[in-house]
């Protein structure tokens, strides 16, 4: 199974049986009355699509030719983002969310900084991704990617219906399916251990 059609398939399952994978995750509602009948998440009127959750680094933006930056010690955290408009469009993830955007309304969540936001929505312009909602980290920001996305997730969740999550991180990954959100890990770019460090110990992406 191609990860567009395993997307679609959890996309799918939870459109079917109202989004719930492991349980329901904590501070979201837990009463069917205040659940779409599609999906998990907060009242939905019936114009409103379910949402597709996406990462932007490692999913659809390829980082590795400004991992450079980070090697060094200190990093070099303002080469790093800097160089984000060169990065190249990662195929698989640019089909998969136009593939998940013919039925999803799509919204981006990424541990980038605030400060990038200009930046990130010119380079998904560019590759003809939808220009749906930018969630981003605040500047000062250190929570781990986890933590800041699980927060994120849950802001959503209470006010609409989540189909999908998709993310590269492991440690995202694992969080929100013990969480109980239908998450696909996207793993068509091997996961670099210096990103994860930036993710989880540094909290800068």
């Amino acid at each position: 199974m191609t990860d567009a059609a395993e997307a679609a398939g959890i996309a799918g399952t939870a459109d079917r049986t109202g989004g719930t994978v492991g349980g329901s995750p904590p501070g979201s509602p837990a009463d069917p009355a205040a659940m779409s009948a599609g999906g998990r998440g907060g009242p939905m009127v019936p114009e409103q699509r379910p949402l597709a959750v996406i990462d932007v680094d490692g999913v659809v933006a390829d980082v590795r030719h400004r991992l450079r930056f980070l090697r060094a010690r200190p990093g070099d955290w303002e080469a790093f983002f800097a160089a984000a408009p060169a990065d190249p469009p990662l195929a698989e993830g640019v089909e998969l969310v136009h593939r998940l955007a013919r039925d999803h309304e799509v919204v981006w969540l990424t541990g980038r900084p605030e400060r990038s936001r200009a930046a990130t929505w010119r380079w998904l312009g560019e590759q003809g991704l939808p220009l749906g909602e930018l969630r981003m980290r605040p500047d000062d920001d250190r929570r781990p990617a986890r933590v800041f996305k699980r927060a994120e997730l849950r802001q959503l969740g209470a006010r609409r219906q989540v189909a999908v999550v998709v993310d590269d991180d492991p440690a995202v990954v694992d969080l929100l399916r013990a969480d109980g959100w239908p998450v696909l890990r996207a793993e068509w770019l091997a996961y670099e251990a210096t990103l994860g460090n930036a993710q989880e110990s540094e909290g800068r992406t």
